[in-house]
């Protein structure tokens, strides 16, 4: 069974519910370079707010974005990333595929509500978003995108609830079935404390890199490069309630439990967003 922070997809949902009925954004410049998607007015400010955590212009850089490129998101959430990815994309060409939590995975109906306030939300501004494609990844979903197509794959902290589901593995091989040759899968994930010993359930919500690496190695992909754009060192990893007592889910009190209003965030605020592994895997050119 999938368990998403109920907080995160509550605050996801309505917000992109607030954007149904508003009007296309007339004077938006299309952005021709990923800096100005970043820059764009259409961003909310809650968004922009995190762009000093998760870093998308470097993030974007460094796993190679092209203009006109074929892009598929898996798990895109609210879109946060979306609302970047899918104007440029849109501006120059190319094509966005997003691989939403597959239907009837999450029993909880914030799930569906978010998918479809997603879809209704980049359908009725496809003149800014483009033709966002809306597929599907879970446990027995089919192709994410046409086999062969993309040039960029994005796992964005999705990785832990994979392998909570079991489906990590899967995952991994359905990128590398819907990449082209030469094509690059991104992964950023919350990092485990090196040294220790991999929490397969990632219960915690960290992941040990050693251990992402080799699941994209055994589903063959290559490893062409690490990076410590999203690093925080100020993360000690040790919270109450694994990674989600940090910004930006805050939780204070187990998951499905009222908020405490007691708990002291203080320390936790002061920690920001989580360590982050930001890796770049490829698809060879010649694959078996």
């Amino acid at each position: 069974m999938i368990h998403l922070s109920r907080r995160a997809l509550l605050i996801g949902a309505t917000a992109l519910a607030s954007c149904r009925g508003r009007p296309e954004t007339p004077k938006a410049k299309p952005p021709k370079t990923v800096a100005e998607a970043v820059a764009g007015s259409w961003r909310s400010a809650a968004d922009r707010a995190r762009d000093s955590w998760r870093h998308p212009a470097e993030s974007l850089a460094f796993w190679g974005l092209k203009p006109g490129a074929t892009v598929v998101e898996f798990w895109p959430g609210s879109g946060w990333y979306t609302e970047i990815l899918a104007p440029f994309l849109a501006a120059t060409g190319g094509k966005l595929y997003a691989a939403h939590l597959q239907p009837g995975a999450s029993p909880d109906p914030a799930v569906s509500q978010m998918i479809e306030a997603y879809r209704t939300k980049y359908a009725d501004k496809s003149k800014l978003y483009g033709e966002v494609e809306v597929t599907a990844f879970g446990a027995t979903s089919g192709p994410v995108a046409p086999a062969g197509s993309a040039g960029l794959i994005l796992f964005l902290r999705n990785l832990h609830n994979w392998m909570a589901a079991g489906i990590a593995e899967k995952a991994f091989r359905d990128a590398f079935l819907a990449l082209k040759p030469g094509g690059v899968l991104g992964v950023e994930e919350h990092r485990a404390a090196p040294g220790g010993v991999p929490d397969l359930l990632a219960e915690s919500g960290y992941v040990d890199q050693a251990y992402a690496i080799r699941l994209g190695q055994e589903a063959g992909f290559q490893l062409a490069a690490t990076s410590e754009v999203n690093a925080n060192p100020k993360d000690t990893r040790d919270h109450p309630f694994g990674v989600w007592t940090l910004p930006p889910v805050r939780r204070s009190s187990p998951r499905g439990q009222p908020a405490d209003p007691a708990f002291d965030r203080a320390k936790y605020d002061a920690i920001g967003e989580s360590d982050r592994m930001t890796l770049k895997f490829v698809k060879p050119k010649q694959s078996a």
